[in-house]
């Protein structure tokens, strides 16, 4: 009678297993998904800071006296 026990025993511990592997899976597939959303934010970013120096840049370097504050 031991064997039904033990066979009872060690399946519930597998689903208690399975049930925790499940758990943790769904975790994981949440912080991945965060990840890419950071990365495509970073992405974006990144490319909007490329585009930066093209505009500022479009008519050539300033000038020094164009850097004065206006009441020099």
């Amino acid at each position: 009678m031991d064997q039904p026990n033990e066979t009872e025993q060690r399946l519930m511990e597998l689903e208690i297993k399975a049930t925790f592997t499940e758990d943790l899976l769904d975790q994981l597939d949440q912080v991945v998904v965060r990840q890419q959303q950071q990365i495509d934010l970073l992405i974006g970013e990144l490319a909007q800071l490329r585009q930066q120096p093209r505009d500022e840049g479009v008519g050539g370097p300033r000038p020094p006296h164009e850097d004065l504050p206006p009441h020099y």
